[in-house]
């Protein structure tokens, strides 16, 4: 059985393009549930989804690099849904799914599981399921993932989230006066 570290590492792995782009380095801006942002929140999902394979046994039956990609991109709409707009972040819980395929597509190269399992990820609020036990486990994963991020007394408690630093002035060096 794999530890904490040994999925961690496995998340490191398979997902370091997904986590290094710059679309992604955006949702750590972005609250997804309670005090979670949705990049720590796709980590999770990650995390959770290979922590499921491994103690059901599921090694023969799943595509661990699909699995972590689609993981790591079903929550990639790339908006702050909490912000108020002109309404089109109403029915987030039924679109997000779509929005985070067509926005992974533009930066990702994505095969059928990878993109069936993040357009689908919302089943059931959304009525069609996966096709992928990849998608049923990161639709497992989410589900537990999100109500323990919801329900946690963390929530009440929201960080401010790090601005990016902008690099400090030099400091004006002092004249030296001159002694007579």
């Amino acid at each position: 059985m794999l530890t904490r570290n040994d999925i961690r590492a496995l998340v490191d792995h398979h997902g370091r393009e997904i986590l290094t782009h710059e679309h992604m380095q955006f949702e750590r801006t972005c609250f997804q549930h309670g005090a979670v942002t949705t990049y720590a929140h796709s980590i999770r999902v990650a995390c959770l989804a290979v922590y499921f394979a491994d103690r059901l046994h599921l090694w023969h039956h799943v595509d661990l690099r699909s699995l972590i990609r689609a993981a790591l991109l079903h929550d990639y709409f790339l908006y702050d849904w909490h912000a108020w707009d002109n309404g089109t972040h109403r029915l987030h819980g039924f679109t997000h799914g779509h929005a985070a395929l067509a926005n992974a597509l533009k930066d990702f190269h994505l095969n059928a599981v990878e993109r069936d399992s993040i357009a689908n990820h919302m089943f059931p609020m959304t009525p069609r399921p996966p096709r992928y036990l990849e998608g049923y486990l990161i639709t497992m994963a989410d589900k537990i993932s999100a109500t323990r991020e919801t329900f946690s007394m963390a929530r009440f408690s929201k960080p401010e989230l790090p601005k990016p630093e902008l690099p400090k002035p030099p400091r004006p060096q002092r004249r030296m006066k001159a002694t007579q």
